[in-house]
């Protein structure tokens, strides 16, 4: 992999990590397309480059992670932020711990991200018919509000971001709003919870596969973290004024016309994936 490659797969990842879209399924068309998909090497840079995401959230919500930190063991709201966090993260973490090999081996093609970002668009579609009825009667508006069963739900929810194509971000903020969370609160919620799942991710991958890498592949992996990052922090911005006025239903048609783009190309012969 070369640095423009590096940083192509940087962009694609700073766009894409906080959107109902799927990263990791834009990252594996991606490299499919740049003709470097498919060894063991290029998956770990997938997941590895989410630590620029993961910094761009550290970043934007600063003062918000520094007073949890200073106040965790002191502080109620502290400590209730910080183990909703933990009981979210675990669902995720144990089932993407024990079939991460098999999910990369099996789900980490092109086919099954066009079906999965197909599958989560209708799902999407469902839930935001009756939107606007579901946001002024949102059991929660504000994030310290949630309960540790709350926290719960959502955790459970994310587990199906572990299929490439389905989105962790949009399994998180979907499965937020089902269950009572506004739009807001879902999409904010997401973005704290992408920090210790994606974190563990992203060092899990690295220490896993770390016989595979080298000092030569250092390059690559710090362009595509930093341009990751300066991507994901705009992209976190514009997100939450997107969802504060608009519905999550142009994402699920993009998904849809991105997964047939998918299986028209194949279907056609125009693209071996």
């Amino acid at each position: 992999m070369n640095l423009i490659d590096a940083a192509i797969l940087g962009i694609v990842e700073g766009i894409t990590e906080f959107l109902p879209v799927s990263s990791t399924g834009h990252l594996i068309v991606a490299a499919s397309l740049l003709g470097i998909h498919g060894d063991e090497r290029t998956k770990t840079f997938e997941i590895a480059i989410q630590i620029g995401a993961i910094f761009a959230v550290l970043w934007a919500y600063m003062d918000r992670f520094w007073s949890t930190f200073r106040g965790l063991g002191r502080n109620a709201q502290a400590n209730a932020f910080f183990t909703n966090l933990c009981i979210a993260f675990v669902p995720a973490a144990t089932i993407g711990f024990l079939f991460s090999k098999h999910i990369k081996a099996v789900l980490f093609n092109a086919y099954g991200v066009a079906a999965a970002s197909i599958i989560g668009a209708l799902v999407i579609l469902w839930v935001e018919r009756s939107s606007t009825a579901r946001e002024a009667s949102a059991r929660i508006t504000d994030v310290d509000a949630m309960t540790k069963l709350d926290a719960l739900k959502v955790g459970f929810a994310q587990c199906f971001g572990l299929f490439p194509g389905m989105s962790r971000s949009g399994a998180t903020l979907v499965g937020g709003m089902l269950f009572g969370l506004s739009r807001k609160t879902a999409t904010e919620f997401s973005f704290f919870l992408g920090v210790p799942t994606l974190s563990a991710a992203s060092l899990y991958s690295i220490y896993k596969d770390r016989a595979l890498l080298s000092s030569a592949d250092l390059p690559a992996f710090a362009v595509g973290t930093v341009v990751s990052f300066i991507i994901a922090l705009i992209v976190i911005r514009w997100l939450i004024r997107f969802v504060a006025t608009h519905t999550l239903v142009a994402f699920a048609w993009y998904r849809i016309a991105f997964g047939g783009l998918i299986l028209l190309t194949a279907w056609m012969g125009w693209i071996r994936w």
